[in-house]
C-alpha cells in the first residue's frame, strides 16, 4: 500500500496507517497508478460534454455494462437519485426493498426531492423481493392509486451480508415488469462484486435492468464517483436531472482518470475481499457470544450479530478500536464489517485476536 516515491503521501490523510478499517468499504485509498493518472489526465468542461478523460470513462463504463451511455456523479446516492428522478414523475411509485440503500440511507432523496412514492417490501435473507410481493406491489390503473413505475433492485444487497443477485432471479423479475410495463432500475453499489462472486460476466447481470448504478469508490478504491448507466437518450435526460441537483462537473477529469484506472486494474483482485471475509465470517461464528451464519457470506460484508446477554455494538466498537481495529456498530444487537483493499489475510487474524478479547473483557 505505499505511495511510489514521486507521490508522497498527504501525513493526515494517513495518520491512522496502522489502524484496520473495517467500517466500510468506502475508506480505501486510491492506487498509486491512480494518483498518477489523475495528475496527468487531460481535462475540460464536463458541462459543455468536453472533459476528454470523463468522455472515456462514461463511454467504458457502459460498454463494460452493456448499456449505451453512462453519466459520472458524485455518488452512489446522486447517481440513485438522478436514475429515479429521470424515470419518473410527481406521484408515481416505485416497488423497493425494506433494506435497499434507496429507502433507508438516501434521506427520502426521491420522495422530498422528486414527489416519488416508494412502496417498500420486505428483503429475504438472499437479499431478494418476493416475485408475489412484487406482483401484489404493482397499483391497479385505479384513481386513487399512484402510478408504479420501476421495480428497483440492489446488488449486492448490502444489509444482508452483501448477498449477490443472481442471472435467474434478476431475469424473473424483468419478466414481471414486462408483463406490467415497467422499468427496472438496479443500485448496482457493488454489482462487480457480484459478478466476481457469482463467477459471470457483469454484462450478464447489468442485462435485465433498464438502468443500472454502480460505485467506483468502494470496493474498486476510486477516491470518488459512481456510475449510471442506460439508453443514451435516458442518460441524456439524465444528465438534466445532475445538473438540477448541482452534480454538473467542470474539469472533473482529475477524478474520472481514477475511476479509469478503477475499472481496468480493481475488479479481479475483489475475489480477494471475498475470500478475506470468508475467512473473517468462520472465525467469528465459532466465538461465543456472536451469531452468524457463515454460508451467508458471498461477498465481502459480514454483519453479525451479538448475543442479547453479552456486550452491546457500542461497547465491541469502542473496545476494539484500542486495539486498532474499526467497526460498524448497526442497531441494537449488531456489528458490521467490511473488507477491501488494503487490508490483509494478517488483518483478519488480528480482526479476531482483537474481537475475541473484547468479548472476554
Amino acid at each position: 500500500m505505499l505511495e511510489s516515491e514521486s507521490f508522497s503521501p498527504n501525513p493526515y490523510l494517513y495518520s491512522q496507517v496502522s489502524m484496520i478499517d473495517l467500517r466500510s468499504d468506502t475508506v480505501t485509498h486510491p492506487t498509486p497508478e491512480m494518483r498518477r493518472a489523475m495528475a496527468e489526465a487531460p481535462v475540460g468542461d464536463d458541462v459543455f460534454g468536453q472533459d476528454p478523460t470523463v468522455n472515456r470513462l462514461e463511454e467504458l463504463a457502459a460498454g463494460m455494462l452493456g448499456k449505451q451511455a453512462g453519466l459520472f456523479v458524485t455518488s452512489g446516492s446522486m447517481g440513485n437519485l438522478v436514475a429515479l428522478l429521470t424515470h419518473c414523475g410527481r406521484g408515481d411509485e416505485i416497488i423497493v426493498g425494506d433494506q435497499a440503500h434507496i429507502f433507508t440511507s438516501e434521506q427520502g432523496g426521491p420522495s422530498v426531492l422528486g414527489g416519488i412514492a416508494m412502496y417498500p417490501l420486505r428483503n429475504q435473507p438472499d437479499g431478494t423481493l418476493l416475485l408475489d410481493d412484487i406482483q401484489n406491489a404493482i397499483r391497479a390503473d385505479d384513481v386513487h392509486n399512484p402510478r408504479t413505475r420501476l421495480i428497483c433492485l440492489e446488488n449486492t444487497q448490502m444489509r444482508m451480508n452483501g448477498a449477490p443477485l443472481n442471472t435467474t432471479y434478476l431475469n424473473e423479475v424483468r419478466g414481471v415488469a414486462d408483463a406490467h410495463h415497467l422499468k427496472i432500475h438496479m443500485d448496482g453499489a457493488r454489482i462487480f462484486n457480484a459478478a466476481v462472486a457469482l463467477g459471470v460476466n457483469v454484462k450478464t447481470l447489468a442485462r435485465d435492468s433498464d438502468t443500472v448504478l454502480f460505485c467506483l469508490s468502494k470496493g474498486l478504491s476510486a477516491p470518488v464517483g459512481s456510475m449510471l448507466v442506460g439508453p443514451r437518450e435516458f442518460i441524456q435526460e439524465a444528465r438534466r436531472a445532475r445538473k438540477l441537483v448541482g452534480g454538473g462537473w467542470r474539469q472533473a477529469g482529475v477524478l474520472a482518470a481514477a475511476g479509469i484506472v478503477a475499472l481496468e486494474t480493481m475488479i479481479e483482485r475483489l475475489a480477494e475481499d471475498h475470500a478475506n471475509a470468508k475467512y473473517l465470517a468462520e472465525s467469528l461464528a465459532d466465538l461465543p457470544g456472536i451469531e452468524l451464519d457463515p454460508s451467508a457470506v458471498k461477498t465481502n460484508m459480514i454483519i453479525f450479530r451479538l448475543a442479547p446477554n453479552g456486550i452491546n455494538p457500542a461497547q465491541l466498537v469502542e473496545r476494539v478500536r484500542e486495539e486498532q481495529v474499526l467497526l460498524q456498530a448497526r442497531g441494537s444487537r449488531q456489528v458490521r464489517a467490511a473488507t477491501h483493499y488494503g487490508v490483509t489475510r494478517a488483518d483478519m487474524d488480528a480482526v479476531i485476536t482483537a474481537i475475541r478479547r473484547a468479548l472476554r473483557s
